[in-house]
């Protein structure tokens, strides 16, 4: 490499890292539920219903979670529970 020009670092959403990419696949697979319902979710949370409004959000998520990082990985960590708990339950223990 050229002395004058800085080091590149890699993409971290590039990252070949299974648990690294699998948290992060979950934290976008939530947020993109979060995006598209915003006025269900501030109802969900005003009610304590996230679970029974966003059940079928939720599974079809866990679906394509489990298609890209495998049913081992999904079921061995916590990152998917993790992510609805902070992203769609907006830090609060529902999930």
């Amino acid at each position: 490499m050229p002395q004058n020009q800085p080091a590149r670092r890699g993409n971290p959403f590039l990252s070949q890292d299974p648990s690294t990419r699998a948290r992060r696949l979950a934290r976008a697979l939530i947020s993109d539920i979060v995006v598209y319902n915003p006025a269900k979710r501030r109802d969900g949370l005003r009610d304590g219903s996230l679970k029974l409004l966003f059940e079928e959000e939720i599974r079809k998520s866990w679906e394509e979670y489990v298609d890209q990082v495998g049913l081992d990985l999904a079921e061995s960590t916590g990152y998917f529970t993790e992510a609805l708990n902070e992203i769609l339950a907006d830090g609060r223990e529902v999930f």
